[in-house]
C-alpha cells in the first residue's frame, strides 16, 4: 500500500502542522485533578475536529470535566483479524522550575529542531497519528486489520482519568483489539556499530510505597536510641545500597547481541554492569532494566529542630520486573529488616509481549524500507505507559514511535526536560514509517 510522492508530502506536512498545533495547546497535567484545567479537553477536541473533517466517526469522552480522550476506528479488510490500537496521550508534564531558551508552548523551529513541551512526549506521535489517519481516508485505502486511533488524557499521572478509566468504563471501544503500539521506543540509537531502533516489548511494573518508623518523641538535647528519623534513614541507606540480582530477559539478550557483545550467555552478574556501561548513549536506559530497583524519593520527619519526632517516613519508587509480581514486597522488606513498617500502594503490573510477534516483523520491514541499514531491537522499558492499562483487556503492547535521529541525539533524554525538542526531519520519517506499519500490520 504505497503512497504517491504528492501524498507523502501532504502526510509529512500535515504531521508537522498537527504536532505544532498540539504543542501550542497547554495541556499540562499537574497531577492534581483540581488544578489540571481543560488543556487535555482542548487538545482532544482539536484531534476530534481534524478526524471528523475527513469522515471519521469519533467518540469523545470526558472522564471528568476537562479530561478529554478521543477514539476513532478505521475498519480493515479482514474483520477476523484482531484490531491494532495506535495510541498517544494528549497531556504533558509541567515546565515550572525549568529554564527554557524557547517558549515551551511556542512550537518554534530553530536549526531544524522543533522545540516545545510534548515534542517527544508525546505530541509528536499524536500529531503523526492524526495525519496518518487522515491519509487513510483521503487515499481511500483500507488497512488489513481494524486500526483504533486513541488519544488519552492523564497518562503522565498514571492514566486514572484516561486509558485506565476507558478500560474500566468503556471497554467496548477496544472490542476485538489484540495489539497496541505507542511509546516508548522507535528512536534510533548507535549500537554495535549499527543504527538500532528499540521496540519496547515489555515494561517494568511500578508501585509506590512508604517506609515508616515510630519512636518516642523528646527534646533534642536528650538523644535516644529510639529515634524514628535514624531508623528511617538507615532503611533508606540499606535500600539505596542494595543491588538486586540481574534478570536475564530475552530483551536484554537481544540488546547485547545487537551490540555485538561476544559470548552473551557467558556474561555474569559481576560483569554485566561494566558491559552495559560501554553501550554508549543507550547505556543508562538499558542499565535501568537489568534488575528491580528501589528509589527513595521523599523524606518527611519532624517540624522543629529541637524536637525528636515520634514519626518519620520515606516514600519509595519501586520498579518491578515481569514475573516478580508476587515476590517484590517480601524482597524489598527483607532488605530493611525489623524496626520499620511498610505501606504499599497498588501495583501497576509489569507487562511482557512476544519479541517474535508478526507486528515486530512488520515494524522491522517498515524501518528497512526507509533505512536499509537499520535494525529493530526488542528491549525492556524501565518506565510505564498506557499499554499497561490496555493489557487488562488482553491487548499486547509495544512501544515504537519511529524517529531517525543523529547518533548523538538522546531522544530518551528529552523526556520531561527543558528545551524538549525533536528534529523536524525525524517527524517526517515518523509519518512515513507509521503509515507503513499501520497499513500492513
Amino acid at each position: 500500500m504505497s503512497l504517491s510522492s504528492e501524498s507523502i508530502r501532504t502526510l509529512e506536512e500535515e504531521g508537522l502542522r498537527f504536532v505544532r498545533d498540539l504543542i501550542r495547546i497547554d495541556s499540562v497535567n499537574t497531577g492534581d485533578p483540581e488544578t489540571v484545567g481543560d488543556g487535555e479537553a482542548r487538545a482532544a477536541r482539536y484531534i476530534q475536529d481534524r478526524l471528523e473533517e475527513v469522515g471519521y466517526d469519533v467518540t469523545y469522552v470526558e472522564s471528568r470535566p476537562g479530561r478529554g480522550s478521543v477514539i476513532a476506528r478505521l475498519q480493515g479488510s479482514d474483520p477476523g483479524r484482531g484490531a491494532l490500537v495506535a495510541h498517544a496521550h494528549v497531556d504533558v508534564v509541567p515546565v515550572d522550575g525549568q529554564e527554557w531558551t524557547h517558549p515551551p508552548f511556542g512550537a518554534e523551529i530553530h536549526d531544524g529542531l522543533l522545540y516545545g513541551r510534548g515534542a517527544v512526549d508525546m505530541k509528536d506521535f499524536a500529531g503523526t497519528l492524526v495525519a496518518v489517519a487522515r491519509a487513510f481516508k483521503r487515499e481511500g485505502i483500507v488497512p488489513q486489520r481494524d486500526v483504533i486511533f486513541a488519544f488519552f488524557a492523564d497518562e503522565e499521572s498514571g492514566g486514572t482519568w484516561g486509558a485506565r478509566w476507558l478500560v474500566e468504563h468503556r471497554p467496548e471501544l477496544f472490542a476485538g483489539a489484540t495489539e497496541a503500539i505507542s511509546e516508548v521506543g522507535g528512536f534510533s540509537v548507535p549500537l554495535g556499530g549499527r543504527r538500532a531502533y528499540l521496540v519496547a516489548t515489555a515494561e517494568k511494573g511500578i508501585v509506590w510505597a512508604r517506609v515508616r518508623a515510630r519512636g518516642r518523641a523528646g527534646h533534642g538535647s536528650r538523644p535516644t536510641a529510639d529515634n524514628a528519623v535514624v531508623r528511617v534513614a538507615q532503611a533508606v541507606v540499606a535500600l539505596a545500597a542494595h543491588r538486586f540480582p540481574v534478570e536475564r530477559t530475552s530483551a536484554l539478550d537481544a540488546v547485547l547481541r545487537a551490540a555485538d557483545v561476544a559470548d552473551v550467555h557467558e556474561i555474569t552478574d559481576e560483569t554485566i554492569d561494566e558491559i552495559v556501561a560501554g553501550l554508549g548513549l543507550v547505556a543508562p536506559l538499558i542499565s535501568a532494566t537489568l534488575r528491580e530497583t528501589v528509589s527513595p524519593t521523599v523524606l518527611a520527619a519532624g517540624s522543629k529542630t529541637n524536637i525528636i519526632p515520634a514519626l518519620a517516613e520515606a516514600t519509595l519508587d519501586v520498579r518491578v520486573l515481569p514475573g516478580h509480581e508476587d515476590t517484590y514486597r517480601s524482597e524489598v522488606e527483607a532488605i530493611v529488616g525489623e524496626g520499620v513498617e511498610f505501606e504499599w500502594g497498588d501495583l501497576i503490573a509489569p507487562i511482557s509481549s512476544p519479541d517474535d510477534a508478526a507486528l515486530v516483523e512488520t515494524i522491522g520491514e517498515a524501518i528497512r524500507a526507509e533505512d536499509p541499514e537499520g535494525i529493530v531491537v526488542p528491549y525492556l522499558l524501565p518506565a510505564s505507559t498506557d499499554n499497561k492499562h490496555l493489557a487488562r483487556l488482553g491487548i499486547r503492547g509495544y512501544g515504537f514511535v519511529p524517529l531517525r535521529v543523529p547518533d548523538d541525539f538522546d531522544v530518551f533524554g528529552e523526556f520531561h526536560a527543558a528545551d524538549e525538542r525533536v528534529p523536524v526531519d525525524a517527524l517526517a520519517f515518523c509519518a512515513r514509517v507509521t503509515w507503513s506499519i499501520l497499513a500492513t500490520a
